[in-house]
């Protein structure tokens, strides 16, 4: 029979059961958005204000003039590959791989995802430590995961094994750790790891380290990368971001080193989630860390951005926390306001012009513990026009 409809028939969009009912638009972008209708200093989301370095504009423009336009291979073009293989061997003393356990992802987030994909299954466990980066949880339960929040000591935002350890147990597939640490600025020790590397030996817990600030550590301190270890390597997906390291957020381009029976799970996610990845860019960034200086500065680049930001903050009644890597400053305002986190920061937005994140954003409960971050990785200009504003509290 043929069907037909007439004109009195309605067209209907059939009713969709969201996966994620109490989800709304991340803080980020609340922020960034506030920022810009009150015309604030965007001091929230973690992103440069100034330009990358003109040599790797000018590698990715060679590249693209030469015709490197095309689909590189899916796992990433070679010299690229290569070019991670020897940093990592170079600063953490482990070799990779660079044709089975080397994979170029768009960006940290992708690649994130892709492994959580790639290894859990439903109602596998996953432990993660709070606060912690947004993606995270709905990472997990895309892959139809079960979180196991950890919170790490409130204040110092340092691991607590005695807690981590009580929440492995049967079902644990997967432990997320952050350091550098988003959003606290707390750097992971060797003793840390070490600890980590003791705790997971007896079990079959698989390790996401996410790395991407591992070059933005100060004050001497050395990133303690998983690969460093051979306990947390030999079960752990390494990820780190070139937008990160590179000043170049916007590119999304990212890597994984992983043992090769990881990796192989891992590209199978991979090839079906985005196959691959900004050909002339890959080729670009190649050619640039040739030169392995503009990654090994970066700790006395944002140490003096740091340190411009935290005497400037002298100034104000904020408590000034720990920062001991990334390009993120947080603050107590227990002295300053009333307002719970959320609240101040959306009232220093728009009645004092600087945009901030609140840490309660950063765990599942909303925890609030009168701690709010800021950026800096900034232009110079920015900081001191944010500190004149915040001078004001």
């Amino acid at each position: 029979m043929r069907m037909t409809m007439n004109s009195n028939t309605a067209a209907r969009t059939p009713v969709l059961q969201t996966k994620f009912p109490t989800m709304g638009t991340t803080i980020f972008t609340v922020m960034s958005a506030l920022a810009t209708e009150k015309g604030a200093v965007n001091l929230g989301q973690g992103f440069p204000d100034f330009d990358c370095d003109p040599r790797l504009i000018a590698a990715v423009t060679d590249a693209m003039t030469q015709g490197l336009n095309q689909y590189p291979p899916m796992t990433g073009v070679p010299a690229l590959r290569e070019a991670v293989t020897a940093k990592i061997e170079s600063m953490y003393g482990r070799r990779y791989d660079p044709v089975s356990e080397v994979t170029i992802t768009a960006g940290a987030t992708q690649a994130i995802i892709t492994a959580v994909l790639a290894i859990v299954r439903p109602g596998d466990e996953v432990i993660v430590l709070e606060p912690c980066y947004d993606s995270y949880v709905p990472n997990i339960e895309l892959a139809g995961g079960v979180v196991v929040r950890v919170p790490l000591t409130p204040g110092t935002f340092r691991p607590d094994f005695d807690k981590i350890a009580s929440a492995i147990g049967s079902r644990t597939r997967a432990m997320l750790i952050n350091s550098p640490h988003n959003p606290s600025g707390t750097v992971w020790s060797r003793a840390d790891m070490l600890k980590l590397q003791e705790l997971l030996a007896p079990t079959d817990v698989l390790l996401i380290s996410d790395e991407v600030y591992e070059h933005m550590v100060f004050d001497g301190k050395e990133h303690q990368s998983a690969a460093r270890f051979p306990g947390l390597a030999a079960r752990a997906f390494i990820v780190s971001s070139f937008g990160k390291t590179y000043h170049v957020t916007g590119w999304k381009v990212g890597y994984v080193a992983a043992p090769v029976s990881l990796s192989a799970e891992f590209r199978k996610v991979h090839q079906f989630n985005v196959f691959t990845v900004n050909t002339p860019v890959q080729h670009g960034l190649a050619a640039y860390m040739a030169d392995p200086r503009p990654h090994l500065q970066l700790p006395a680049f944002y140490g003096a951005k740091r340190d411009l930001f935290r005497e400037g903050l002298k100034r104000t009644k904020f408590k000034v926390l720990p920062s001991e890597g990334t390009y993120f400053q947080c603050v107590d305002i227990s002295e300053v306001s009333d307002l719970d986190e959320a609240g101040f920061c959306k009232w220093l937005t728009a009645e004092i012009g600087v945009a901030a994140i609140p840490l309660s954003a950063f765990y599942g409960d909303g925890f609030d513990q009168r701690v709010v971050r800021f950026c800096f990785a900034k232009k110079e200009e920015t900081l001191h026009q944010a500190l004149d504003r915040l001078a004001k509290l």
